[in-house]
């Protein structure tokens, strides 16, 4: 019925690249709030920022001189652009045409001058998400382990590790990170080992996912070793791809999103448990990081299922390989919510009250807050509680609760 009052229009403001990140995640502080987030430990182990926005300060601390000058010369006024990197195959086109503008941080307008921009953006995202502790990852480098130059993948990774634990995990000791390692070249993995372990804000190594080296490829047992005596865990992070004719059959950008991120982490993961990784180093630990949760309950049937049957083709096992996959560490992020019963089932079976993590995976389109940890029905508070921290502050050996959440992540 029309009664003749005019009611007032409200217009919203489209959330663009620009847009604060404290306004994008207003309904997350909300729900912080309303839960109570301050009473739990939590911890997001997979976030990012955006290395290509500080790409001069990377590229000067690459360790090459001929290396430094190819990064320079893609410079273009005072912006230095990260074409050194660009690696054919990596799809550009997640937007859906502009109707997806969610990077928050991109161009987000920042004041505060007595930190780097960075951890700025950090501190905002973790504020509003109602997280401890943050593990950041970067972003256009997860596509870094398909460049065909060996030399230009370990340089830049050598140069983004440096800046990284100068530039932002000096600054805040809530902000920690997986450093990368270059994985085509075995003896640059050890040196930034042996360089980096031991500073302040590193919880770890990062392998991308994407690329073409088998994991139990013997160059790499030193590697390992190195990282097992330290007690630091190794990670593999999976990202997108539509490399390989496999993946060229697929001619939607959500068919190889679905697949990509599983695919990769699926291959080495079977190579590491089939190849008896497990029992070379026991005290490694090791995390599975941005594929979801619905894979592992598959892998660990399929693989128990071929073990049974040629137990003799994996002579270094001394127990079903789902076994050694109970014991590692999986990230919640994008967790699979489109039916609850085959979810539960899935974090039963994976032993999810010990093995996972909430991730977040912000700023990225598909990423994921607490809430959707905090709210599963069917987690006893335990389990809810080691999910949404404690299993990261056992594995990343992380100190105990700061006394407050980040007040600057609050508007």
């Amino acid at each position: 019925m029309d009664t003749g009052i005019e009611k007032p229009v409200r217009t919203l403001e489209p959330h663009l690249k620009g847009t604060d990140t404290r306004d994008q995640l207003a309904h997350a502080a909300k729900q912080a709030a309303e839960r109570n987030y301050g009473d739990y430990y939590i911890v997001d182990v997979d976030a990012h920022h955006y290395e290509n926005q500080s790409w001069g300060e990377i590229i000067d601390r690459v360790p090459s001189d001929v290396i430094q000058q190819i990064g320079r010369s893609f410079q273009q006024g005072d912006r230095i652009f990260p074409g050194l990197i660009n690696v054919l195959g990596f799809p550009q086109n997640q937007s859906i045409g502009g109707r997806i503008d969610h990077n928050g941080g991109l161009m987000e307008p920042v004041t505060e001058a007595d930190v780097h921009r960075d951890v700025t953006l950090i501190r905002r995202a973790m504020g509003t998400l109602g997280v401890d502790y943050q593990i950041t990852f970067p972003t256009p480098m997860l596509a870094l382990g398909q460049h065909p130059e060996a030399d230009v993948e370990a340089a830049v990774a050598e140069g983004y590790n440096e800046w990284l634990t100068e530039k932002i995990l000096s600054a805040d000791d809530r902000i920690r990170s997986m450093l990368y390692l270059p994985f085509n070249d075995p003896e640059t993995c050890e040196r930034i080992v042996e360089r980096f372990a031991g500073r302040r804000g590193v919880a770890g190594f990062m392998v991308t996912s994407v690329r073409n080296r088998p994991v139990h490829h013997n160059s790499y047992m030193r590697l390992y070793r190195m990282l097992e005596e330290r007690g630091l865990p190794l990670g593999f992070h999976a990202g997108p791809t539509w490399n390989g004719e496999h993946l060229r059959q697929l001619n939607r950008f959500i068919s190889m999103h679905a697949i990509s991120f599983v695919l990769c982490n699926m291959i080495h993961l079977t190579n590491w448990v089939i190849n008896a990784l497990p029992e070379r180093f026991p005290k490694l630990k090791v995390m599975w990081i941005e594929s979801g949760v619905a894979w592992v309950p598959f892998m660990m049937q399929r693989l128990d299922s071929e073990y049974l049957m040629r137990s003799s083709e994996a002579p270094g096992l001394k127990k079903l390989p789902s076994e050694y996959i109970k014991e590692m560490y999986f990230s919640t992020q994008p967790m699979e919510r489109t039916n609850m019963k085959l979810l539960q089932v899935t974090m039963e079976e994976m032993n999810a009250k010990q093995s996972l993590m909430y991730a977040s995976d912000w700023p990225h389109w598909d990423f994921d807050v607490p809430l959707t940890v905090f709210d599963l029905a069917f987690l006893d508070e335990q389990a809810r509680r080691n999910i949404l921290g404690l299993n990261a502050k056992r594995l990343f050996n992380l100190p105990d609760k700061p006394e407050a959440k980040i007040a600057a992540g609050v508007r």
